[in-house]
């Protein structure tokens, strides 16, 4: 099982039906910085993760990412693993998104 998504997968899992469960898991600083998000996404403050992790559907395949794609993406997916998800990060997190073109909402 891969641990990383590219930008072009992710955008065909989102047009997709059955869409992952997308997480922007930036820090907070950064969020605030710039608090858009990838349609969809919903975020969750990496340091909570103790809190939220818990409360995330089992099963349901989940995407998050991060300024960059590095390592607080990349944590939270190894934590996310620990508790039983499949979970995946986005390579060049919101970075890479919207140099691609693609959208992001207020």
């Amino acid at each position: 099982m891969p641990n990383s998504i590219d930008i072009n997968t992710l955008n065909q899992l989102l047009a997709a039906g059955d869409a992952p469960l997308l997480l922007d898991v930036r820090r907070k600083a950064d969020y605030a910085a710039m608090p858009q998000i990838i349609e969809g996404a919903r975020w969750w403050d990496p340091e909570s993760i103790d809190t939220w992790s818990k409360a995330l559907p089992a099963g349901r395949p989940i995407v998050v990412y991060c300024v960059k794609g590095g390592s607080v993406s990349q944590s939270v997916v190894n934590r996310l693993h620990k508790e039983g998800h499949d979970a995946v990060w986005v390579e060049g997190g919101l970075k890479a998104w919207i140099e691609s073109g693609q959208p992001i909402i207020n």
